[in-house]
């Protein structure tokens, strides 16, 4: 008997479902919805309940939309988490338009990647500044993970490429790791974190949307050193990058304030404060100045404000101005030392 999809929300029926449901016919039709939304050039676009029914017009719409590779991007987990899920499905029914399509995938992955190793938010290019190199909600790292489980040929996908999409994997997961050293940003000559975004030219940190001014990212940063963290027989230049990476998160996290959130009677968030404490957190600011490391937030008016009861509730209350997700770096960052025996210097660190 199959088991049940009880989940929600797209990605946790991705996720969190057991193996044995991607065989049922609910799985099925799911993947059906999945084929249609995939464009020929093998993206998918972003926030899509894909589980959702299609009715006959939305379907022919969707197949029209197929040639024209409108909204393809790898913002909020969109195409990774697809092909994760033609890959649940192809281990369970060996339909070949699964395989197909995560292939296809995978090319679209491998054609977006820049010369430089950094990858796009929006493949076609799209205007503005969807074109710099998106580190912003794990991104890019997503796309990395993708090209290691393939260039490492895991088990993780049920889908095995070719040798040769396996050695483009590798080559292209290598070209985005020395993207990542090179966008680390130096403060005073030392070796820090990183943006949300980086100029696809320059390299430096940039701009996104009008609250999201170029800083140093407590969040974006965190899953950028778990995968330099993940790396086996890690190159001195990536135990340079994670030492001066936690030495940062270390230097930055906050134990004096602790997020109070007032609810309605539906239980739905009206308001985001920040109250003084003792031994609270750590937690990190999403934002935080490049030469200072002070955070800092912003309305839509692109002013920064020093905390943020200075902005207005739409973007107090609308975004995630905290984050502690650091916490995982520094938990695991000792057993990694370890590991690895790393002895780095303040020398080292300045290169």
């Amino acid at each position: 008997m199959n088991a049940q999809n009880t989940y929600k929300n797209w990605p946790d029926i991705i996720r969190k479902n057991e193996s044995s449901w991607f065989s049922s016919d609910d799985a099925k039709r799911i993947a059906e919805n999945v084929l249609l939304y995939q464009r020929n050039i093998g993206g998918w676009p972003k926030n899509i309940q894909m589980q959702s029914e299609l009715n006959p017009s939305q379907k022919k719409d969707l197949i029209a939309l197929k040639k024209t590779a409108i909204e393809t991007t790898t913002d909020n987990g969109a195409t990774c988490q697809e092909m994760l899920f033609m890959s649940r499905m192809y281990a369970q029914v060996k339909d070949e338009r699964y395989k197909e399509s995560f292939l296809k995938g995978v090319n679209y992955l491998l054609e977006a990647q820049y010369a430089n190793g950094g990858w796009p938010q929006f493949y076609p290019l799209k205007k503005g500044y969807y074109t710099h190199i998106t580190y912003n909600d794990d991104s890019m790292v997503n796309i990395m993970n993708v090209m290691k489980q393939i260039s490492e040929e895991t088990d993780f996908y049920s889908i095995k490429p070719s040798k040769e999409i396996v050695e483009k994997c590798k080559k292209a997961f290598e070209k985005g790791i020395d993207c990542i050293l090179k966008t680390q940003y130096k403060q005073n000559g030392v070796l820090t974190a990183w943006c949300a975004q980086h100029d696809e030219v320059t390299l430096a940190p940039a701009n996104a949307r009008a609250f999201e001014l170029a800083s140093l990212s407590g969040y974006e940063s965190t899953k950028i050193v778990l995968l330099l963290m993940s790396i086996e027989k890690p190159s001195r230049e990536i135990l340079i990058a994670v030492k001066s990476a936690e030495e940062w998160f270390e230097k930055t996290k906050i134990t004096n304030l602790e997020e109070k959130r007032v609810l309605n009677d539906q239980g739905k968030i009206i308001d985001k404060k920040m109250l003084p404490a003792v031994n609270a957190g750590p937690i990190w600011a999403r934002f935080m100045d490049l030469e200072t490391n002070e955070p800092f937030f912003c309305d839509r008016d692109g002013i920064k404000k020093k905390s943020l009861d200075q902005i207005g509730s739409e973007r107090r209350n609308g975004y995630s101005w905290y984050s502690d997700a650091p916490k995982e770096v520094l938990k695991k960052y000792p057993a990694w030392a370890i590991k690895n025996g790393t002895k780095v210097s303040s020398a080292d660190k300045k290169m």
